[in-house]
């Protein structure tokens, strides 16, 4: 869902304030009824939309995997003027945003979509879509440790669901682990590996449910194929059947 008077900029009828005065003007119309009012939002891919009497042609559906470096924010906008990952992908016409976040010192696989249902399904809390993170971490943790991760642990805001840990690399001093997670708490992984005892120095997460990074260098982006937009859509289709 968004915003009337954005899709309207976005289709390129006029600019984003120039739509609110044509919306205000009252020839506007949703699914047949005329708008006037600032702020309400609309579905461009189930929603019909006319512009004196013209309609808005929607969106195609675009479905973008980027390999998110260090540095920007998984927003569409930041008030700060900080960099966000919609830099990266400024080529890019569609009125995409990302599924779920990275922190911004993180690095990996971001989904970006304007399908919105596909967006919910990815993302509701109660969905378990499993992502890979590979870590370094201060120590090294043993069998134990791994153990307690893979079983659940008690964070502030809950116990976390069963994942799946393991030592990638012994370094001496610090590691290099994986951990598999399908919820998607804020800095989750981040506070769960302190929770053990061991401060991730480095983030980045390699897998997204059936999607991996491979052939995606670090700040490039690339279109899902046919397939892997296939395989999606059979997890949206799964979650909605749960839901019922």
């Amino acid at each position: 869902m968004e915003r009337l008077q954005k899709l309207m900029a976005s289709a390129g009828i006029a600019s984003r304030r120039k739509s609110e005065e044509i919306i205000e003007e009252g020839r506007v119309k949703v699914n047949g009824k005329v708008v006037t009012e600032l702020g309400v939002k609309v579905d461009p891919q189930k929603d019909t939309i006319e512009v004196d009497g013209k309609g808005i042609e929607r969106e195609k559906l675009v479905y973008i995997l980027l390999n998110k470096p260090k540095g920007y924010i998984t927003t569409v906008n930041d008030p700060r003027n900080r960099h966000t990952v919609m830099d990266l992908i400024s080529r890019v016409k569609e009125s995409v945003h990302p599924v779920g976040r990275l922190d911004r010192d993180t690095e990996g696989l971001l989904l970006l979509t304007n399908d919105g249902d596909l967006t919910y399904a990815l993302t509701h809390p109660s969905h378990e879509v499993d992502k890979t993170y590979l870590a370094t971490v201060k120590g090294v943790p043993n069998q134990g440790t791994l153990a307690a991760l893979e079983r659940g642990i008690e964070l502030k805001d809950g116990w976390t669901a069963p994942a799946e840990a393991k030592l990638v690399a012994d370094l001496e001093d610090e590691s290099i682990v994986s951990l598999v997670i399908h919820e998607g708490r804020k800095h989750q992984v981040k506070r769960m590996w302190k929770a053990v005892g061991h401060e991730v120095k480095e983030l980045k997460r390699n897998t997204f449910g059936p999607l991996d990074l491979e052939k995606v260098p670090t700040g490039r982006y690339r279109y899902l194929n046919e397939v892997e937009v296939e395989e999606l859509k059979e997890i949206e289709k799964k979650i909605k059947a749960n839901e019922k």
